[in-house]
């Protein structure tokens, strides 16, 4: 058994896949730090500084001004706002992870040799050389 789990932990597939875990948990941290230190505060300073985090329903409980009051008081609330940041920031990191990999789509096609035609087939090289002589022929 130790022998099949030592050949599964060591497949090129499985190597691969924790390799991209790794760097994938690294990648996140820079697409984190690019949405929340550089384009969310030019954001934040066009609507205002617009936060929805104070938008929430009670369910149970005496209402309060914010929703941090409620949590404390121990209502049952339904936090809208916090639903509507998240929907937001996820739009934010899903723009900004399309346009790296655009950007790098773009990059690697531009470094991409374009690939020699391929050589005709015998029959047709035949045919032009044959095509050749005659014309020098006439």
């Amino acid at each position: 058994m130790f022998k099949e789990f030592r050949q599964f932990a060591l497949r090129g597939n499985v190597i691969d896949l924790a390799i991209g875990v790794i760097v994938g948990a690294a990648f996140t941290s820079i697409v984190n730090s690019l949405v929340k230190d550089i384009i969310t505060p030019p954001l934040g300073l066009l609507t205002g500084g617009l936060d929805f985090t104070n938008i929430f329903i009670v369910l149970k409980g005496e209402h309060y001004a914010t929703l941090a009051d409620s949590a404390k008081a121990g209502a049952v609330t339904l936090n809208i706002g916090v639903f509507l940041n998240a929907l937001i920031s996820f739009l934010i990191v899903a723009f900004v992870l399309f346009l790296i990999v655009r950007s790098v789509n773009r990059l690697f096609a531009k470094q991409e040799a374009p690939a020699a035609p391929p050589a005709p087939p015998e029959d047709v090289a035949l045919l032009r050389e044959i095509r050749d002589l005659l014309k020098q022929k006439n």
